[in-house]
């Protein structure tokens, strides 16, 4: 560690995979006639 207050890592993978999440639900929510099912939800966030 540097100490210097201002040399921080500038990227949040963390964030990046939630963006990532969201950015795939909105755009299948977009491409529905209707509400999604909490199966199809699911399988858009990669669980069982």
């Amino acid at each position: 560690m540097s100490g210097d207050p201002f040399d921080v890592e500038l990227e949040d993978s963390d964030l990046l995979h939630e963006v990532e999440l969201t950015t795939t639900l909105i755009a299948a929510a977009n491409q529905s006639e209707g509400p999604l099912a909490p199966d199809e939800i699911d399988r858009l966030l990669g669980l069982r």
